[in-house]
């Protein structure tokens, strides 16, 4: 790809993530289904901007600390951010269907105990 291409395909990774940020603002006061666009967009499509834009392949993932391990080898300066994102990739599956064990508890989404 050229850089041009790169840039324009980092940008569509994060014009998705900035959709699905979005939406969790507009949903994290009533919803937990917060959490599965916070996952999304603040971890998952973030990451996948950032490698696509360092010319990094990446497999079709929802997991955040391979996501996380792959930026940081890039930017180590990242590593404490992508730790943190880590907690949210059970949202991105668990919380997401009908037979889930569970809804998420709007305090943990809200960065609470």
């Amino acid at each position: 790809m050229t850089p041009e291409e790169l840039r324009n395909e980092a940008k569509r990774w994060l014009a998705v993530a900035a959709r699905d940020l979005n939406a969790a603002r507009l949903l994290l006061e009533e919803e937990p289904a917060a959490a599965l666009f916070s996952q999304s967009a603040g971890g998952r499509k973030s990451a996948k901007a950032f490698l696509t834009f360092h010319e990094v392949t990446f497999r079709r993932t929802h997991d955040l600390n391979e996501l996380g391990m792959q930026c940081s080898a890039l930017n180590a300066g990242l590593a404490p951010l992508l730790e943190e994102a880590v907690g949210l990739t059970d949202f991105a599956v668990l919380f997401r269907y009908a037979d889930a064990p569970r809804e998420p508890a709007l305090k943990i989404i809200h960065g609470g105990t």
